[in-house]
């Protein structure tokens, strides 16, 4: 099947979901529904071993369409980004996301909701949401069970972005390379994957992350519930994701 914003492969037992939506992959409903058809045709491949996200151009992903993101269609883009993590979950397969670039917002959650993550010297991590009045709700489940709660919390409250030998040393990636040497470490790495049983990799990370996923998929239907019904009903949401879209300061009126 043929896709506009995403490239699909398996070969070797391995799924690739190449973002494709350039030049900086912003995640809008419909690549995001490309990506969940994939996840869900992935369900029946007994042979999966191994599911890799990379992406084409200069930046990994810069985040979700803000354009998409006010009005009628938020509850929507929420429910299908959403999806994506659900899907991930039951998969219950490694996932391995190859980064070389930016990696912000809605692209920071997918790329740190993996199982390992490499990255070039030149990525960047963060979840700037608070800057234009909104909040990361998979950020802000997963970032706490992964790094410090403060530097969790830097990240989540301040908005700021982090190179990739920073997000290496506070334990956000696994590997921080050369540019030039990213296919490299990507084969090293996928070839200690593909050489075990699908099966057990599926036991073994269920075992591992029954408590956190529990977890999240409990907090992930009460912090949809504050973020679509409470949050997006403030004016400083509603400021915040219009002064962006207007390339100005927002005004916050804290209402």
């Amino acid at each position: 099947m043929e896709y506009k914003n995403i490239k699909y492969q398996f070969s070797d037992n391995v799924a690739r979901i190449t973002l494709n939506h350039l030049p900086l992959n912003i995640l809008n409903i419909e690549m995001m529904k490309e990506i969940n058809n994939v996840l869900e045709g992935l369900f029946e491949e007994k042979n999966l071993k191994l599911l890799v996200f990379d992406a084409e151009g200069k930046a990994f992903c810069a985040g979700v369409d803000i354009s998409e993101h006010q009005g009628n269609t938020a509850v929507e883009m929420i429910k299908t980004f959403h999806q994506i993590f659900r899907n991930l979950i039951k998969l219950n397969r490694p996932t391995l996301a190859v980064v070389n670039g930016a990696a912000l917002g809605g692209g920071c959650e997918l790329v740190t909701f993996c199982d390992f993550i490499i990255a070039s010297e030149n990525s960047k991590f963060g979840q700037p949401e608070i800057q234009v009045g909104v909040f990361p709700p998979i950020a802000c489940i997963i970032l706490p069970e992964i790094i410090s709660r403060t530097k969790a919390m830097e990240l989540l409250l301040t908005g700021c972005i982090i190179n990739a030998p920073e997000a290496q040393n506070i334990g956000l990636i696994n590997k921080c390379v050369p540019a030039e040497t990213i296919k490299e470490e990507e084969i090293k790495f996928t070839s200690q994957i593909t050489k075990l049983s699908p099966v057990v990799l599926g036991h073994t990370k269920s075992a591992a992350l029954k408590r956190q996923q529990k977890m999240f998929l409990d907090y992930l239907t009460e912090i949809e519930d504050i973020y679509l019904n409470q949050l997006m009903k403030t004016e400083d949401a509603t400021e915040g994701l219009k002064s962006f879209m207007e390339k100005r300061k927002p005004e916050w009126k804290n209402k």
